[in-house]
């Protein structure tokens, strides 16, 4: 790869730019609807997660990137807040589960629904910081 350009580091600066202010933005929707930042991370873990019986909490940890204890408190503090529930699996008595209440349906669906319209909004910046000088994808 040649030597990184000007508009390189400028498009990177952009870009972890827009990072941080999605990020912020995303804070303050989740504290509008009544929840931490991890807490609306763990239902959108649980709301995407492929098995419909709901991820393991070590999946949940995986996905949040955490340790297995910190998912617990975090899985604690919204079972307690009502927008998640933990269940044993049928099929293994030990394995523990997470499902989404209805209060947390509804709060995954509106955040998901103002998530996506801003990452809308950002997408023609995304585009061009992975897109060459002619437009095409750089590589």
């Amino acid at each position: 790869m040649p030597g990184l350009t000007h508009t390189d580091y400028a498009n990177l600066l952009r870009f972890r730019t827009a990072l941080r202010r999605f990020d912020s933005w995303s804070r303050e929707q989740a504290g509008q609807v009544g929840l931490t930042h991890a807490q609306h991370q763990l239902l959108l873990a649980v709301k995407g997660h492929d098995d419909p019986r709901g991820p393991t909490m070590s999946e949940a940890a995986a996905y949040l990137n955490v340790r297995h204890h910190s998912l617990v408190g975090l899985a604690d503090r919204a079972e307690t807040a009502g927008v998640l529930q933990r269940t044993r699996d049928d099929a293994d008595g030990r394995t523990v589960r997470l499902r989404l209440t209805d209060a947390g349906e509804e709060r995954i669906t509106q955040l998901s629904e103002l998530h996506l319209a801003e990452l809308s909004r950002l997408e023609p910046m995304l585009r061009h910081l992975v897109a060459g000088p002619d437009g095409d994808s750089p590589g």
